[in-house]
């Protein structure tokens, strides 16, 4: 009598059973994918870089008057150079390190161009490198 009475219930409930059981799987299945590719993404920083927006010129040009003058074109001197030196590096720059770290690294490298203008070191040579305490980075030069 009691094996009759599951059989009947699983006859008409069937359909949803079944269903319910595949949304659970689906949603563990989605959720462990989620947290793998969550660690996975958080192993890189995420770096947000901001312009200055408000700035004032240092200079007062008749043109920055005139409307349509682009917003790069009002910042001050100070920060064009410094957006400027971050790209331009001496010639003789062929390794970079930092005076925050004790690593010279290749121009190239990320990790140099990481490295803020005002702390920049340039070396001629690895030897300059060297004779100044600097190691090298083992991520750049091998």
């Amino acid at each position: 009598m009691e094996i009759n009475k599951y059989k009947d219930f699983w006859q008409k409930y069937e359909y949803k059973i079944v269903l319910a059981v595949g949304f659970v799987l689906v949603a563990v299945i989605s959720f462990e994918g989620g947290i793998l590719k969550g660690q996975k993404l958080s192993q890189n920083p995420v770096i947000i870089e901001k312009l200055i927006e408000n700035a004032v010129p240092i200079e007062n040009n008749s043109n920055s008057a005139v409307q349509g003058v682009s917003q790069s074109q009002n910042l001050p001197s100070e920060v064009k150079k410094s957006e400027n030196s971050a790209i331009e590096q001496p010639k003789d720059c062929a390794f970079v390190g930092s005076k925050n770290s004790n690593k010279y690294h290749l121009p190239t490298c990320r990790y140099a161009k990481s490295i803020k203008p005002e702390n920049r070191v340039c070396f001629s040579s690895e030897d300059d490198a060297k004779s100044k305490g600097y190691l090298p980075d083992k991520n750049c030069i091998k």
